[in-house]
């Protein structure tokens, strides 16, 4: 389905969309990442919050191995909007994606055990406390702990989250919010999150034009640290801000050395492969399995998967091996009952359309710890450890 223009510009449906939002809706709150989109967004909201004498609440999930600039940055925007904001500043312990070890396929931010290998302390105002969350448990997802606080603050009130992510940005945040879905009373621009609770995302048509435009006709200040990357040399549509370790965000990860040295400094003690893959992340083939791999001579995919498999920490090779496992028998009840082929068209591997042991080899190759590249989601944390007693059992039944 192609866009439908509107007949007025992104600000204006912007404004429109977040006075409805504050209509329908008895309890707001914005999920804030100190990035550009996110920024706009509040200044957006509590534009509105002002007007019409209410508050928000304002949470904002501190990964600890943070640009200092950004942290700054979301210091003076709490300081700026604290007569409409209701503060929720998180430095609690998540498990969190290393996407450049093998040793380290996770780490857990503001991990009490580790407290002298901090990359800095958490402010003042941040909830450190375990307990202060009848939810929370230590060490859980990222994406757990976003949900779960969801349905905590909203107390079964009809609820809904401002979030600042934009479709241009990639294809899954345009599936995310133009997918088949349940909405609000048919919003477009809205996503159910069950019970209550509702994602909103104003600024979903906004393009990166758009973002600096509302700053340079407004004012308004935006973290400074897209300044540097821009002296850096990266164009409007390169400059990112999130956690560094991600698979995705390792590609930003030379950045840190370049804009915050310092920082940078505490990060490589901080976190198992964070240099090499600062090194690596930009490279193309087998070092990090983007784009065109290669098979050593001599072996097929299946064998390279296997001897890569053979080099992992056993604890990283089991949970790579239950992934192929699944793989290897959905894909048997459907139409590859002797074992899915070496390779095939790559054009069809790359649309996921297919099974290979190409595609196996380049999950490997690529640390996708969760497997994306074969088609999974993520294992929720509580979850996980039952999970990993039943595929013991069954690969013990598939002979894998």
């Amino acid at each position: 389905m192609g866009k439908v223009p509107l007949g007025i510009n992104v600000l204006d449906a912007a404004d429109q969309r977040i006075k409805y939002a504050f209509d329908q809706f008895t309890k707001v709150y914005l999920s804030f990442s100190g990035g550009k989109d996110s920024t706009v967004m509040l200044h957006l909201v509590a534009a509105e919050a002002r007007k019409r004498g209410r508050r928000f609440a304002l949470l904002f999930i501190d990964l600890e191995a943070q640009y200092t600039a950004t942290i700054k940055h979301v210091e003076a925007m709490y300081k700026m909007y604290a007569d409409c904001i209701d503060p929720y500043w998180i430095s609690l312990p998540l498990h969190l994606r290393n996407a450049v070890s093998q040793y380290e396929p996770q780490w857990v931010c503001w991990d009490a055990e580790k407290k002298d290998m901090w990359v800095r302390k958490p402010p003042k105002m941040a909830i450190t406390d375990s307990s202060h969350f009848p939810f929370f448990r230590p060490a859980m997802e990222f994406e757990e702990f976003v949900e779960d606080f969801g349905r905590w603050y909203s107390e079964g009130e009809h609820t809904t989250c401002f979030v600042g992510i934009r479709t241009d940005e990639s294809l899954n945040r345009y599936r995310s919010i133009v997918g088949n879905k349940s909405r609000y009373r048919d919003k477009s621009w809205t996503t159910w999150k069950g019970g209550s609770l509702y994602n909103a995302y104003p600024i979903y048509d906004w393009r990166t034009e758009d973002i600096w435009t509302y700053h340079a006709k407004t004012g308004q200040p935006h973290n400074p640290l897209y300044d540097l990357m821009h002296q850096a040399g990266l164009t409007i549509h390169q400059q990112r801000i999130c956690q560094p370790y991600g698979d995705d965000q390792r590609k930003g990860l030379w950045l840190y050395h370049i804009l915050e040295p310092e920082t940078w400094g505490k990060i490589v003690a901080r976190v198992n492969g964070a240099n090499s893959g600062a090194l690596y992340a930009q490279e193309n083939g087998n070092i990090l399995g983007r784009i065109r791999i290669t098979r050593p001579e001599g072996h097929t995919w299946k064998s390279f998967a296997e001897m890569l498999l053979s080099s992992m920490p056993q604890k990283t090779a089991e949970h790579y091996r239950n992934k192929i496992a699944v793989f290897i028998k959905w894909y048997e009840v459907r139409g590859y009952p002797v074992g899915i082929p070496d390779e095939a068209d790559p054009k069809e591997e790359a649309s996921k359309s297919v099974p290979s042991w190409r595609r196996v080899c380049k999950v490997l190759l690529r640390n996708d710890y969760w497997c994306k590249g074969l088609s999974f989601t993520q294992t929720k944390s509580a979850a996980y450890e039952s999970y990993l007693r039943m595929m013991k059992e069954r690969r013990r039944m598939w002979g894998y």
